[in-house]
């Protein structure tokens, strides 16, 4: 056993290397996101100063009075530090813990909206109050030395309402996921449990549509959708809807441009549960239905956790589908930042779309931190076979 221990054993020089090599890419994968977020909390004149420590400090910020004190910083990072070890902790337990079986997605949803709106209020909203007031009582010891203004994020939700963006997102990412794992969990366990090779050859066919440019097939799209109040009215008459710039429509075009992965990923997941628990449940007495929601279903959540997250960073980071099938009044946030970025704009314009930028990014790092075990746990699992 020691010999066997002793061979596997890595070098130095290779656990030195490896472990550098994912230092640096992390470093360098994480860094443009910490950069803009830095820009988002200066003044113009910082955010795009030439001299990187005039970003990081912020002096012109520092000028008008706004900023951080070396107490707030110092409170402001312990409170963080406690409150994503709570997340990846305390959180999925109470989640376990309180939500039925059957709604486990749902506990999920809730428990993580619920922390969203807790930490958005303490960090954001009790925490400023209690240091400004000690701040204050601290004399010059309270002077801010970091620079810091959430004008532009200010600016962003109330005056150019980019919350009409936010939920236009978060309505066409919950119909592409609730819609895609509804029809995928059904078609990957029947294809899982069929043994017909024509399974395998639709697909097959299906991942062919899929890999296809997001462009071929808008471009098949676009035209049926302006038209569809004239090709729908003979059936309609003048009630015949308009599909173009309707957040549904949308999603009917994201969920058949996502679904063959979608079925494929799950499928490869049924795969790996063995059939024998199928088999027990219809000696049971359960239907082919009451099988999978019973027995086969709360030991997929991780895979449809997992499948889940593709289909929600699809639809959350699309572009390219929701600007052309959209219009203005529904237009989800990825296309309304472009449009930041697209149009003649001042510094005070370009800062207030990296804040905007960096707003998206939230939903992402909460979704992460609350489902990180199903993640994990769901691609190892579908890793293997496939």
């Amino acid at each position: 056993m020691s010999n066997t221990s002793r061979a596997m054993r890595q070098s130095f020089a290779l656990r030195f290397s490896s472990n550098a090599f994912l230092v640096f890419w992390c470093l360098l994968a994480a860094f443009p996101i910490a950069w803009i977020a830095v820009m988002s909390i200066k003044s113009p004149r910082d955010a795009f100063a030439s001299s990187p420590w005039d970003v990081i400090v912020g002096p012109a910020t520092l000028a008008r009075g706004e900023g951080l004190s070396i107490l707030d910083i110092v409170v402001g990072l312990v409170v963080l530090y406690f409150a994503i070890r709570w997340a990846f902790t305390r959180l999925p337990g109470l989640v376990t813990q309180y939500s039925p079986p059957a709604l486990i997605v749902l506990g999920w949803l809730v428990g993580a909206a619920v922390y969203a709106l807790v930490f958005l209020l303490v960090f954001f909203g009790l925490l400023p109050l209690i240091l400004g007031a000690l701040n204050g009582v601290l004399g010059p010891l309270g002077e801010p030395v970091l620079g810091l203004t959430t004008q532009h994020y200010v600016a962003v939700w109330g005056e150019n309402e980019f919350y009409r963006n936010f939920l236009n997102s978060l309505f066409v990412t919950a119909g592409v996921v609730t819609v895609s794992l509804t029809v995928g969990t059904l078609a990957g366990y029947g294809l899982a449990r069929s043994g017909s090779d024509l399974a395998f050859w639709l697909l097959i066919a299906a991942l062919v549509f899929r890999a296809l440019p997001h462009s071929v097939l808008v471009a098949g799209y676009l035209p049926w959708f302006i038209n569809s109040a004239e090709i729908l009215r003979p059936i309609f008459g003048d009630l015949s809807p308009t599909l173009y710039g309707q957040p549904w429509a949308v999603i009917a075009v994201m969920v058949s441009i996502n679904q063959p992965f979608t079925i494929w990923m799950l499928r490869s997941f049924f795969q790996n549960i063995p059939s024998e628990l199928d088999e027990a449940a219809r000696v049971d007495g359960c239907s082919h239905f009451q099988a999978f929601r019973r027995v086969i279903m709360p030991v997929m959540w991780p895979g449809v956790i997992t499948t889940g997250l593709f289909a929600f960073l699809l639809a959350y980071n699309d572009f390219l589908v929701t600007s052309l099938l959209l219009d203005a009044q529904n237009q989800t946030m990825v296309p309304a930042i472009a449009g930041y970025f697209n149009r003649e704009t001042t510094t005070t314009d370009q800062v207030e779309a990296v804040a905007a930028a960096v707003s998206i990014t939230a939903p992402l790092f909460l979704l992460v931190m609350v489902f990180q075990r199903q993640i994990v746990s769901g691609l190892t699992a579908g890793a293997v076979k496939g």
